[in-house]
């Protein structure tokens, strides 16, 4: 059984926490694990395969280390240049196994669910693996317990005839049911959320598929034939991927074959897909609040609180989320909270970079935190992991200037290389060609303060770099 971890979610109803280029699935949101990593430990199990992730393109540093980070190796990385959907993810993954001559079982899992009865998910893997070797496609149905209208629902009858008890037909599809509607399933018993988890051998997915969807099929093993490798990563064909349809694995195969069933799954499953979801799942104290950093309350019920940066306070409300960044702060109703996706979406058309990133950006060698900024100036706080290096560039606006904070730095600069200690700094001139490296073996951090005429990050030219960037590519 082979793990497929589907980790291309922009996670929009999260934000501030989450953003399109840190989103939810990378964060740790309901414990010391983020929710990437949860996914991946509770596959700990005899006969589970190492993983295969497929994660867009922007995010395949964030992945690499957040696997490395618990010691978890994957057999492949896909990265997507953009969003097909679920069913391309799946159907590529799925024809990259059978180039290797593996027609193996594929548990298809999203990257940021929760689940929290491991036992139960475990024993409902035993009862799917049975139904998919006897050629079904196993979808895993949460018993729908409360009318939700953010899922999509499944219709099952009894015990699908010929399968391993535990397995049920499916009847109906109905994606997500008006509030009467869904009322109206919990009370008959007999529906199931779709927790968007599936298992199926990797020829019967595509055999449907091609069924089913042709256009998704033949678009993504041309992708894939085109796909270079790069580092640990497969990169998939961008000018073909292009045109592939957008559809999901439901839209694609499952409503459309008679070869689908369902595995009920009563494991605390939850997709965390809102702040009230969230909210569902997290410790609460005795008025109902759940809240992380420097809150205090006073007459306050059945709220989330968030605060990463400052101290928050709430007097005298009820049923509130309240989520506090460096850069954002975001205010609504639990009862709203669905709606946060189109405050995300007017901020992106606005152009505003907070939907995008936090003050606090990734890279592969490091992170750098944004500090001030003002005409024609900008400081950074940058820190760069032991052993890693800056790509060999050079900026046609601006000029650096780089203090160390702590650790050991390597500058090179145009023909002169040489190392600096805490407190002591350089210049960097414009167009000058320079590196920054950690030679040291604790993270070196540095004060960057940039002057001139235009400060965007795309204003660099690459020379060299280890992580395959061109100088068009900013992360």
């Amino acid at each position: 059984m082979i793990p497929l971890i589907l980790s291309g979610g922009s996670g929009s109803r999260l934000w501030p926490l989450s953003r399109k280029l840190y989103p939810k699935q990378f964060l740790a949101l309901t414990g010391s694990a983020t929710m990437l990593q949860q996914t991946l430990k509770r596959l700990a199990l005899e006969g589970m395969g190492k993983p295969i992730v497929v994660c867009n393109e922007e995010h395949r540093f964030i992945v690499s280390e957040q696997l490395a980070a618990i010691d978890c190796k994957a057999q492949s990385i896909l990265l997507e240049p953009f969003g097909r959907n679920t069913a391309p993810a799946v159907a590529i993954a799925a024809m990259h196994l059978l180039a290797e001559g593996r027609d193996e079982l594929l548990l298809v899992l999203p990257a940021d669910h929760v689940i929290e009865d491991l036992q139960v998910f475990h024993t409902a893997l035993g009862v799917a693996r049975k139904a998919a070797e006897q050629g079904e496609m196993v979808l895993f149905g949460v018993p729908a317990e409360r009318a939700e209208t953010g899922y999509g629902y499944i219709k099952t009858g009894g015990a699908k005839s010929g399968l391993t008890a535990g397995a049920l037909q499916v009847e109906q599809f109905v994606e997500k049911p008006d509030l009467a509607t869904a009322t109206a399933f919990v009370a008959q018993g007999d529906y199931f959320w779709n927790s968007g988890m599936f298992l199926f051998r990797c020829s019967r997915y595509l055999e449907e598929l091609q069924r089913h969807d042709p256009d998704i099929y033949d678009t993504c093993q041309l992708a894939l034939s085109r796909s270079k490798t790069d580092l640990e990563f497969i990169r998939i064909d961008p000018g073909s991927f292009a045109c592939c349809p957008d559809n999901s694995i439901d839209y694609a195969v499952m409503e459309k074959t008679d070869r689908a069933c369902v595995v009920p799954l009563a494991a605390g499953w939850n997709d965390v897909g809102s702040w009230s979801a969230l909210w569902d799942v997290r410790d609460k104290d005795s008025n109902g609040n759940s809240h992380a950093g420097d809150v205090v309350m006073h007459d306050s019920h059945n709220c989330l609180v968030h605060s990463q940066s400052k101290l928050v306070t709430l007097v005298g409300l009820d049923d509130m989320v309240v989520v506090e960044t460096k850069d954002a702060v975001m205010v609504a109703h639990k009862d709203r909270v669905q709606d946060v996706k189109q405050l995300v979406n007017t901020l992106t058309t606005q152009g505003r970079t907070e939907a995008q990133n936090h003050c606090q950006v990734y890279r592969p060698w490091g992170s750098y935190d944004s500090i001030d900024s003002g005409n024609r100036f900008q400081v950074k706080r940058i820190v760069v992991k032991p052993g890693a290096s800056l790509s060999l560039q050079k900026h046609h606006h601006r000029a650096e200037h780089w203090i160390v904070v702590s650790g050991t730095a390597r500058v090179t600069c145009d023909e002169k290389s040489f190392l600096l200690w805490e407190n002591q700094s350089t210049y960097i001139p414009i167009a000058a060609i320079h590196r920054l490296s950690n030679p040291g073996k604790i993270p070196l951090e540095i004060i960057e303060v940039q002057s001139g005429s235009y400060l965007g990050e795309d204003d660099i030219e690459r020379f060299e770099d280890v992580y395959g960037r061109t100088d068009t590519t900013v992360n």
